[in-house]
């Protein structure tokens, strides 16, 4: 279960596609200064005091201030759907939960915050204006998106249903896979989604990581999809650099 596909004229993305990510940060500002000498991302001010990165003027993702201490700090990756509240009820019936019910974002489209069975958080979203990235899979963009599951057949099988089209279609790209969570991280880690951005060169990407504040958490390693580490910000949110050859 490796593959998704965006929409075939491009004007967006077909469901189960990753299409947007953001990350819940106590200190925007903050966030600002660290991945914006990291990725080399701009800023502009977008709905609810939160703010979109753009990577040579297109959208690539959005930091948002952490309105309760008792959240996580934490990236999370939003999966496209032309129907949001049909989408939602699938995914309770299959076994996973709906944390916030659907609400509009202004004009921008309507978000969901869902679970599947073994509790790994992820967003949905149906677009209004904002159909999601305008860059992805290049360097300072969205570039994978890894579920790390304890039970990888069970997700197989939940993600199979939910997005079967995307994930196997004739024109699906390699942006969406799964492993064990004892792959990369201790045994007890809970089930999550980890957020790849691409970089071009993984070890000098850590060497800014660790200046600006932030730590590794898994050093780099093989996937049949790129070179990769984990790593947190300043703030503590987790996320992969993907190095990849042929960007």
């Amino acid at each position: 279960m490796a593959e998704n596909r965006a929409s075939a004229d491009g004007t967006g993305y077909a469901e189960g596609v990753p299409c947007w990510v953001d990350a819940q940060l106590p200190d925007v500002a903050a966030g600002r200064r660290f991945y914006g000498e990291l990725f080399g991302w701009t800023f502009k001010d977008a709905h609810g005091g939160a703010v979109w990165a753009h990577l040579r003027g297109e959208p690539v993702a959005a930091l948002a201030h952490k309105t309760d201490g008792r959240m996580p700090t934490v990236w999370t990756v939003y999966f496209a759907t032309p129907d949001i509240e049909g989408l939602a009820d699938r995914i309770w019936a299959a076994g996973g939960q709906v944390v916030t019910a659907p609400v509009p974002v202004a004009e921008l489209g309507t978000s969901a915050l869902v679970t599947d069975p073994e509790g790994a958080v992820f967003a949905l979203w149906e677009p209004g204006r904002h159909q999601g990235f305008g860059r992805r899979h290049e360097p300072g963009a969205f570039a994978w998106a890894e579920l790390y599951a304890r039970d990888t057949e069970a997700a197989n099988t939940f993600y199979g249903g939910l997005f079967h089209d995307a994930l196997f279609g004739p024109e699906a790209r390699p942006d969406f896979g799964r492993a064990p969570v004892a792959d990369v991280f201790p045994a007890e880690m809970p089930p999550h989604f980890l957020v790849h951005f691409g970089v071009e060169d993984c070890e000098a990407a850590l060497g800014t990581v660790s200046r600006l504040g932030g730590r590794v958490q898994a050093p780099p390693f093989e996937t049949s999809y790129g070179k990769v580490a984990v790593v947190t910000d300043n703030q503590g949110a987790s996320f992969a650099i993907m190095e990849r050859s042929g960007w």
